[in-house]
Order: structure tokens, then sequence, then C-alpha cells
């Protein structure tokens, strides 16, 4: 499609939604899976000065009815098939006006593409909006309660999407093409922007779920340069035998945030795809501006001279780090505390929230919940989430490094460590382990490994052998769901 078509697709459904009555401020829920209604759906509500409220197409029809109610959208647009997720929206929420199907519209409700395809429309006229607009309702993943709603507005985005073309992919053009392999719901969404930016053609797979076949014989067909992803999908990509029988010599940037990557498949997919890897730190409250370490200090080479091992790079161009303890003060390098942030690309906070807004914006910075340490040079390393930190025995044990150790371990595919409730410790850890196909591997040689990388107090109590761990839309692993299956009375695989 070209960059003609779809704005005047996106000006026929703005003027549609207009003569609704739909405006400036005005929220749009959209529930969906990755499609071109959905890419366009953001920039419609950009031109209509509205926030564009985009959902996790996972979730269930209750959970869609909570963001529908709390954010207040006065649309929805949606793709055909999830009737449930409508149905639950409108009855929770009075300020629901309007229902936008994708696909075959039911009764009352409008069809998109008949909107996309008014005839004769003219050019929508932008509606004027201020940096601190609203653009966009990011849901947190509600890990610690239900979702919030971080605002990001136009000037923050303006600043993000100039950020990541200068600090990730410098050298983006017309020519770039990129790879979606993640939910445009989310961090991908704002890779595709930046994309936008520079009128480079986004690429969308045909398949629901990753193919790893059909995205490397993407790559070779459309030279794909770029693409943004997390790491469970870059082990999966680099993993996958596809790899080594299509040309992915094209690619210049293989972006991964969400979640550090671990050193051992880090190695590993610098081996496949060559120095093009590239990792940037920050939540969606911050958009991901937080730091990066570029394609040039990724070394597969431990012992490299420029290699920058367990890292996550320095602070991003405009953004500022500060390493705070529990009274706000800012520590100095090597000591290690909670990982806060300020500058233009931090939300202006969560909508209508202002117990958690106060807890955020504490001694004048956003505070991540990350724990972690600068070095002398001002590189950020991460411990791991406050949440996720266990004290067992009077010790603090942080998952992170634990894993790590456990990953070193050649049968070991997957690993996570969680916290569990003991009687005699407080709180014991639990490794849940998933092995390479065709390996065995039983406790107390996984534990032996464990001899010369960690102290006794941070080993695992028990480890567990499950064939997958639950994963989110985006491809993160789950804590809070494990320590559920640990805790059911009968314990089963993923």
């Amino acid at each position: 499609m070209s960059w003609h078509e779809i704005n005047t697709r996106v000006d026929s459904v703005a003027h549609g939604l207009s003569r609704l009555g739909v405006g400036k401020g005005d929220r749009i829920l959209v529930h969906s899976r990755n499609n071109i209604a959905l890419f366009e759906s953001a920039w419609v509500a950009f031109k209509l000065g509205a926030v564009w409220v985009p959902t996790n197409c996972r979730i269930t029809a209750t959970e869609a009815a909570y963001l529908g109610e709390s954010s207040g959208a006065k649309v929805m647009i949606y793709e055909a098939g999830f009737d449930a997720h409508v149905d639950a929206v409108r009855a929770a929420s009075a300020a629901l006006k309007h229902v936008v199907a994708i696909g075959k519209a039911r009764v009352g409700e409008l069809e998109y593409e008949v909107l996309a395809r008014q005839m004769n429309a003219p050019p929508f006229a932008a509606a004027d909006v201020d940096r601190d607009d609203p653009l966009w309702f990011f849901y947190t993943s509600g890990t610690t309660g239900r979702p919030k709603a971080g605002v990001l507005t136009h000037g923050q985005m303006a600043f993000v999407l100039t950020n990541h073309i200068a600090d990730l992919m410098p050298g983006l053009t017309h020519e770039s093409r990129s790879l979606v392999v993640a939910p445009l719901s989310h961090g991908a969404g704002i890779h595709a922007m930046v994309n936008v930016a520079r009128a480079a053609a986004s690429v969308l797979p045909a398949s629901e779920k990753l193919d790893a076949e059909e995205a490397w014989a993407l790559v070779e067909k459309y030279r794909v340069d770029n693409m943004f992803t997390v790491p469970t999908i870059v082990k999966m990509l680099t993993e996958h035998e596809s790899v080594s029988r299509y040309d992915h010599s094209s690619l210049k940037y293989v972006i991964y945030a969400g979640a550090p990557m671990y050193r051992e498949d880090q190695k590993h997919a610098l081996r496949t795809l060559g120095n093009v890897l590239v990792q940037y730190y920050g939540l969606g409250e911050v958009t991901g501006n937080i730091t990066v370490l570029p394609a040039s200090l990724h070394r597969a080479d431990d012992d490299s001279a420029d290699a920058r091992v367990g890292t996550c790079g320095y602070a991003r161009t405009g953004m500022e780090i500060g390493i705070l303890d529990d009274e706000g003060h800012r520590l100095s390098a090597g000591a290690s505390g909670e990982i806060c942030v300020r500058g233009p690309a931090v939300f202006i906070g969560y909508y209508n929230n202002p117990e958690a807004n106060a807890k955020a914006f504490k001694y004048g910075w956003f505070h991540t919940g990350d724990l972690g340490h600068l070095d002398e040079e001002g590189f950020l390393y991460i411990t791991g989430r406050s949440s996720d930190m266990y004290i067992s025995g009077g010790s603090n044990v942080y998952p992170r490094e634990v894993e790590e150790a456990i990953l070193t371990h050649k049968a070991v595919q997957e690993v996570a460590v969680v916290g569990m409730p003991d009687a005699k410790w407080g709180e014991i850890g639990v490794a849940v382990v998933v092995l390479r196909e065709g390996w065995a591997l039983e406790e107390e040689a996984l534990l032996a490994h464990l001899e010369p990388y960690l102290a006794r107090y941070k080993w695992p109590k028990r480890c567990v052998f499950w064939d997958a761990l639950p994963k989110s839309a985006y491809g993160k692993i789950v804590k809070k769901d494990i320590k559920l299956m640990l805790a059911a009375p009968q314990e089963t695989a993923a």
C-alpha cells in the first residue's frame, strides 16, 4: 500500500467519526490483532486530536470492559470475532457511543472498510494540539494490580520518535524496511511510527502467531533492515533452523527491549546474525527512552576489550538516570538502588490516578520500580524488579542473577526463578526450568552446576521442570502466573 492510499483511508475514517461528534480529547478503544486497520486507527485518533487506547488482543472480555470503563472510551474499534469484548465494554461503560467493526458489522455498528472507502472525501484538517495534549493511553501490564493508563502526549511522542531515530536507528530512510513481529498495540506500534517518520515501509506477516520461517522468508524477500522485538522472540527466531536457509544480510538493527536478554541467548544471536543487536531499556511510561546499547557495543566474546557484558547501555539523548535510595538520595557509581529517570520522554502521569502519580513521581524523578546501578562511565546494570526480589533467611536474593547462572547450563532452554513462601526461611527460591529438546537433567546436577557461579544462599531450594513457561502477548515471561501455578494444589507444567 502506498502512503497516499493509507493517508486517504485515514482521512476518510476521520471524517466519518468526526461527523458522529468524535473529536479532540475523546478516547478511541481499539481491540484487534495486527492488521492495516489497527495501524491506521492510531493515525485516525491522532488527526482527530483524540486519544488512542489500544488493547492487548489476548485479554479477556472482562479485562476489556475495565479498560473501556476506566478510559471513558467514546468509540470502540474491534476486529470481528471479538463480539464478547464489545458487549462487555457496552455493559460496563455508559460513555461508549459508537462501535466500529473491522470486518462484518453487527446491527447498530459501523463497518471500518465502509468508512475507509468513502468516495471523494477531502483531506482531513488535523486538530490543533499542544505538547501536553494526550495522544495515547498506554496501559501497564497490571503485574501489581489493575492496569494503569499512562498518558503519552503529542510533544512527548515527537521527542521519543526523534530520539529513537537518533539513538537506535541512525541512517533510517525511505528505502528502509521494517518487519513487524510483535503487537502494534504496544512497543511495536511505537517502532512502526518511527519508520513512518522516515517513510520506511512496514511488513506485516500473514500469520497470526510468530512463524520463524515466514519471518526469515520476509526478511530475504523485502531486504528488511530493521525490526523491533523482545528477547524471547529473538531467541525463537535465531534458534529456528530456518535462519540458516534465508539471506538476512540486509539486517542492520535488530532492536530488543521489554526485558534484559540473558547473556547466553545474546551470544547465540550475535553469532547467528552478526553485530546487529541494539538494546534499549525503558518502560511504557517513558516510552522506551532510558538507555541504549548500540550494535557497536555488543560482542559475542566475553573477553573482548570493548564488550559490555550485562549492561543495558547508557542514558538516551536528553535523558537523565539517577540511582536513588529509599529516602530519595542519589547514590554514587557502583551502589545499588532504584532506577529513576527524568527528561522529555517521561509521560505526564497516570490517567485519573493521583495516588499512583504521587508514588511514581516522588522526589522529582519518575520511579521505574527496577533495581540496579551505574558504573563509573555511566553504563546502567539492572539487577531486577524490586517486586521480584525475595528475602530468604534474611538475605536479599535477586532472581535475575540466579537465572543467568542457570542458563549457562547447556541443557537449559529457559528458566524463571521466583520467591515462594516458606515456614522456615520466610521465602525460598524456586527455579522453573524448560529443557532443550532431547536433553535430560536432574535437580541435583543443576544445583551442582551453580557451584562456581553463585553463593549457596542464592541457590534455589527447589527446581521443577516444565514443558513451557507462561508468557504475555508481548513475549515476556509472566512470573505472577508462575507463582499461582506453583501455589496450586496440583502443580502442573505450563
